[in-house]
């Protein structure tokens, strides 16, 4: 084992999760012999797995061969996986140190006078009297999406995505994306890769869908947020720079906050101001009414709540608050209904997904300033293809944006 190249030790320490916590292993398409071994092996252990990545942590620390940038990768998901490992185990691990050794990010509660300030912003963003929830809900309503129309919808909104971004960030002519509806998730949308330039999108069928929520949802999920992404590492980075440890994506690991961060920004990077119109334009010809620029207005002011999530979070396992409590909290500062603040309470009480928030509260804060620093227009689209083409890391993009 310690003769193999160390790339290849990573991808079966990574896949040996999964007989621990099957989807832990969001996707691979590397080589099938190391996922034949390790399924033929013997059933590992978490204290196992642990020192199996010590142990690849130390010769990777060792190791002279690897480019800066690889052998920076590779010690930051290895620490990820060991951090799992002896979670998995049984061992105290605090929730902001759990965070920390997965994502590569320190994480704190916000000031809720943050979300004040959005409230102030929203009350004025949404038209109407009374309580500002219930106009946001109602708003929110008057954008449901009839259920045997979401397939049709998801469709028109990718078709018009997939144009734009095969222009902007041009992908293999065989690249493709299924949507499927599915049911009895914690999510509301999942890409499933499949290597080959080939994902499947799959939409949350119990959840009500929105007019509003769908432009961000597929741009997120496909064009040009994860299957974007995957396309082109795996043609640029796998294919063209022979990065194997790039044909496996794994959950709670540093990979997962970059990847998350680019597709909450990704439709903006898509369509950018104005999205809210450019969807209006596509609803109006499936015959669906819906008010892009009030939609908008919504949306830019909610970014201040971006944290309240993160929060909830650490109500729910760093200081062991009540779920009730959680839910009650969900609801005054992020201005959820009940159904979504007890859905987004199971997402955060998920064994495997519980610190997975911060991918997207951290993930798009990060992302977010590091994208700011070009300017608006061309360059900032040119830096946004970094994201998609280069195995950019948390550290890295703090490194650069202090230099």
């Amino acid at each position: 084992m310690r003769e193999m190249p160390l790339a290849d030790r990573y991808l079966r320490l990574g896949l040996a999760f999964d007989r621990i916590e099957p989807g832990f292993v969001d996707a691979y398409f590397g080589d099938p012999g190391h996922r034949r071994v390790v399924a033929e092996g013997p059933a590992p252990t978490p204290s196992g797995l642990a020192a199996d990545a010590r142990a690849l942590l130390a010769d990777l620390r060792s190791d002279t061969s690897l480019p800066a940038d690889r052998r920076e990768f590779l010690l930051g998901h290895v620490a990820a996986l060991e951090c799992s490992a002896r979670k998995f185990d049984g061992a105290d691990i605090g929730f902001v140190d759990e965070v920390r050794a997965y994502f590569d990010v320190d994480i704190a509660p916000a000031d809720t006078a943050g979300y004040e300030a959005a409230h102030a912003a929203l009350d004025e963003a949404v038209p109407g009297a009374g309580p500002l929830r219930e106009r946001i809900l109602a708003a929110k309503a008057r954008a449901e999406v009839p259920p045997a129309r979401v397939a049709e919808v998801v469709d028109a909104l990718a078709g018009a995505l997939r144009d734009v971004v095969r222009g902007r960030y041009p992908l293999p002519e065989s690249e493709t994306v299924e949507f499927e509806i599915v049911g009895d998730k914690p999510w509301s949308g999942f890409n499933y890769y499949r290597g080959g330039y080939r994902s499947t999108v799959a939409v949350n069928g119990d959840l009500t869908q929105y007019l509003s929520v769908l432009p961000h949802l597929i741009a997120h999920e496909a064009y040009p947020g994860h299957h974007t992404e995957h396309c082109r590492k795996e043609e640029r980075l796998v294919h063209g720079a022979q990065q194997p440890e790039q044909t496996i994506f794994l959950v709670n690991t540093p990979q997962c906050l970059m990847a998350e961060g680019l597709a909450d920004h990704a439709l903006g990077a898509a369509i950018g101001a104005g999205w809210g119109r450019w969807a209006q334009e596509i609803y109006a010809d499936l015959g669906l009414g819906f008010d892009g620029d009030l939609h908008e207005r919504i949306a830019r002011a909610s970014a201040g709540l971006l944290h309240v999530r993160q929060d909830a979070a650490l109500m729910l396992h760093d200081r062991h608050a009540d779920p009730e409590d959680v839910v009650a909290y969900l609801q005054r500062w992020a201005l959820m209904s009940e159904q979504s603040a007890r859905q987004s309470l199971r997402f955060l009480s998920s064994s495997l997904w519980r610190a997975y928030i911060s991918t997207y509260v951290e993930g798009y804060a990060l992302l977010a300033r590091w994208l700011e620093v070009a300017r608006p227009g061309p360059e900032r689209l040119r830096r946004f293809g970094r994201l998609l083409d280069e195995p950019l890391t948390p550290s890295g993009l703090r490194r650069e944006l202090a230099a």
